[in-house]
């Protein structure tokens, strides 16, 4: 079975990430299955609406596969790992059609990123919003990505969510405004149907420009921060923790 599910249904495509067993977490071939169904979400006009969501109820998306970091020899492969998110990141805020997050479970790391670059994000009571990096592999997230939590979040709860590794309830990020619904899983299908059939009744004009201008607001004097991922990246704190944490082993930060 697929690990990325791509189907039309109607005027809505539909993308799920499907390795339940593994929380969804993103292989490589995962992301680039994300880019193609943003091209293919442009490419046909019957698409009108682009919907992902987590197969298993247990996870969005947990990030990405971490055992496809055990190859990074230095910075260098940090740099390159992070404009390829940013590439597939960036195409997915382009999409022309709404975009729309369904979250059950956790939603961290890539997972966040995916849902943050989304237009809309629907959530359960269960679901959790984080990127607890610095204290599982002591990397470091590239500056879009760090422009699009302060984006949705502000700066205070991004370093509150980074710097303490918190995981946010689906009530805070509700309460946060990153969440736009959040509603008992019993009630989720419905409600989302809701959310679709609004979404599919607009003027698609006047929503692409919406989303089209306030992306373009985001990514206004955005700064370089290859530095910043080449360092971290490049650290022998990542190189300890990749393993360790494939162990399930404690490591010792050395902040170096």
């Amino acid at each position: 079975m697929s690990e990325l599910l791509v189907a039309a249904d109607g005027p809505v495509l539909r993308v799920t990430f499907n390795r339940p067993d593994q929380h969804n977490a993103l292989t490589w071939a995962m992301w680039d299955g994300l880019y193609d169904a943003c091209e293919r979400a442009d490419a046909d006009p019957a698409v009108k609406l682009l919907v992902l969501s987590g197969a298993g109820g247990r996870a969005f998306v947990a990030g990405t596969d971490i055992s496809q970091f055990s190859g990074f020899a230095d910075g260098d492969d940090g740099i390159a790992y992070e404009h390829k998110v940013q590439r597939i990141i960036d195409r997915l805020e382009r999409v022309k059609v709404p975009t729309v997050a369904v979250v059950q479970g956790y939603c961290v790391g890539g997972g966040l990123v995916v849902a943050a670059a989304c237009d809309l994000r629907l959530a359960v009571p269960g679901a959790r919003f984080g990127a607890p990096i610095a204290r599982t592999l002591g990397n470091c997230l590239s500056m879009n990505t760090y422009s699009l939590l302060v984006h949705h979040l502000g700066p205070a709860r991004t370093l509150d969510m980074l710097l303490r590794a918190r995981m946010y309830t689906a009530e805070e990020a509700h309460a946060a405004g990153f969440v736009a619904e959040l509603c008992p899983l019993d009630d989720l299908p419905a409600r989302q149907a809701e959310v679709e059939e609004r979404l599919l009744s607009h003027a698609p004009l006047s929503m692409w420009a919406a989303k089209e201008a306030v992306r373009r607001l985001r990514v206004a004097g955005l700064p370089d921060g290859d530095d910043i991922v080449a360092t971290v990246f490049g650290s022998a704190d990542f190189h300890a923790a990749v393993p360790a944490f494939l162990a399930k082993e404690k490591v010792t930060w050395q902040g170096r």
